[in-house]
């Protein structure tokens, strides 16, 4: 085996952010033994932290208690866990005995580094061999990164390692990093690399770091996980680096022991559980930002590709890096409240629908299933028809109303002709400037803050008719989600606007909404179902 390049494995504890540790004691033992089977080089067996450890999870309290998980008779395998600087009491770390871990891996941020390492020369005190863990490696110039070979020498670890922490590196940037480091990093000291995939270029920029250092004599570890599993885009992929390094490289990892921890232990994580490449992951590596900012728009807003995009090249480098939600959240309506002056549009629609019978029609299956009934109940009141967010069978409308801006495309291209014809009232976070057949309102005027699911677009037009001064109103097709989202929609292709949702959560939303718009509307008083609903309480 080429021993001048080690893999090590962090499935245990980058993974540890996707199932919060709880991988379970099965499969804690389980990916261990197959990751030695395989001869991996290094095993890092999860992070080291304050509290007790639970048993079944990836985070200990100190190294005895990783004794449960690891083999009786141990081999050349080296296990390590890691450690942030500033978040472990390193009086609880005990000397090292050589009967559980062998290595603690120190990561430190970019402003810390010279901090880090003085926590890692504490650690190797007390016996243990010490990696560290340069954070957004990116961030350092020339200088810095000089001063940190420095420092780093200093401590003597096993390691160092650069860490393109938000996936944003590209071959020159990682060429510019380790040429400067190989440079000043004293011989003996291995070169390490840890990927993230949020431009999908962690196996090749792995690839690449391999191939600018084979002719060199240091030592090089690379880190990947099983089936890349690892926070937001995850890592490079053990199975691949593996087959590269045995292809490539002479080493003689066994791809079978590492196709079984997958399908013994890895099948489930991959069915409960996201991680890896995504079009908003894809925004964080893009403008060198923390996940956490694209795990709040997108949990807290279901924020559309490019309004994330918008909001995040709004915030300035520093702030990207680090995660604020209350500014993210002012960002966020900023980026949805474009100012536009809607007075003419609000004075038109009043004119037309003051005084009218008021049918909405929401995207729900009752708009379908009883649509006869419905086409009546239009027929003999001659309402005004007003679709909310969707065109559905054959009605013909008096207005379109639209929320979000997948929805006014899809309905766009798919229903071009009627689409182009009909009415359309267009809330300002999808477009500032009124097409043909168009009146721009303004968002703010139809939102409440308050809820995850503030922009419900039923909720919306309700608002939308009390803001107009509209007295009554009749809806149908407002059914409440069913367990699958076949199920809730007329039109099963109707593309979700919320993804991955808990049905029952976003229903319990929308009646606390539905019922505070009751209490609260200063028009809108009566409001009648023509269709079933789960919200008619």
């Amino acid at each position: 085996m080429n021993k001048q390049i080690k893999l090590l494995d962090c499935t245990l504890r980058d993974g540890a952010y996707i199932v919060n540790a709880q991988f379970g004691t099965a499969a804690i033992k389980g990916i261990i033994h197959k990751l030695e089977e395989a001869g991996v080089d290094i095993i890092e067996c999860g992070w080291l932290k304050n509290s007790e450890h639970q048993p079944g999870t990836s985070y200990y309290h100190v190294p005895a208690d990783l004794k449960r998980y690891l083999p009786k008779k141990k081999g050349e395998t080296v296990y390590t866990v890691m450690i942030d600087w500033d978040r472990y009491d390193l009086s609880y770390l005990p000397e090292c005995d050589e009967q559980s871990i062998d290595a603690v891996r120190i990561v430190f941020p970019h402003e810390k580094y010279r901090q880090g390492i003085e926590v890692g020369k504490k650690i190797k005190d007390k016996g243990y061999q010490i990696f560290f863990q340069a954070a957004n490696t990116l961030a350092y110039s020339e200088s810095e990164l000089i001063d940190l070979a420095a420092a780093v020498n200093d401590a003597a670890p096993v390691s160092l390692s650069v860490v393109d922490t938000f996936g944003a590196m590209y071959e020159d940037d990682l060429e510019r990093i380790v040429g400067i480091l190989n440079r000043h990093l004293d011989p003996a000291i291995q070169l390490g690399f840890h990927s993230h995939n949020n431009q999908q270029l962690s196996f090749a920029l792995t690839m690449h770091f391999i191939e600018m250092m084979r002719s060199e004599e240091r030592g090089l570890i690379v880190d990947a996980s099983l089936c890349g599993m690892g926070r937001g885009a995850g890592n490079a992929t053990t199975e691949l680096v593996t087959s590269y390094l045995n292809r490539r490289c002479g080493c003689h990892y066994d791809l079978d022991a590492v196709m079984d921890a997958i399908d013994t232990y890895m099948e489930y994580f991959q069915e409960k559980y996201q991680w890896g490449y995504s079009t908003p992951y894809f925004i964080a590596g893009m403008y060198c930002c923390h996940v956490n900012n694209i795990a709040y728009l997108l949990n807290e807003h279901k924020t559309s590709a490019k309004d994330m995009r918008n909001i995040i090249e709004s915030l300035q480098l520093g702030e990207r890096q680090k995660y604020d939600y209350d500014l993210l959240e002012q960002k966020y309506l900023e980026n949805q409240n474009q100012y536009i002056d809607d007075t003419i549009a609000v004075q038109e629609l009043k004119e037309k629908l003051q005084g009218r019978e008021i049918l909405l029609i929401a995207p729900g299956k009752t708009a379908v299933t009883q649509c006869e009934s419905v086409k009546r109940y239009i027929e003999e009141k001659q309402a005004v028809v007003v679709g909310i967010n969707a065109f559905v069978a054959d009605y013909d409308y008096d207005y379109m109303f639209f929320v979000n801006l997948l929805r006014y495309d899809y309905a766009k291209q798919s229903d071009c002709d009627r689409f182009a014809s009909t009415e359309k009232i267009v809330l300002s976070n999808i477009k500032a400037e009124a097409s043909e057949h168009e009146r721009i309102v303004g968002f703010h005027n139809v939102i409440k803050n308050g809820w995850k699911y503030f922009d419900n677009a039923a909720i919306c037009c309700l608002r939308l008719m009390d803001y107009l001064g509209i007295e009554k109103v009749a809806i149908c097709g407002f059914d409440g989600f069913k367990d699958t989202y076949n199920e809730s929609y007329a039109d099963p292709l109707l593309p979700a606007v919320n993804p991955g949702v808990n049905w029952a959560n976003l229903n319990r939303e929308i009646t606390e909404m539905f019922q505070d718009f009751k209490r609260s509307a200063s028009a809108c008083r009566k409001i009648e179902f023509i269709t079933e609903s789960i919200f008619d309480q």
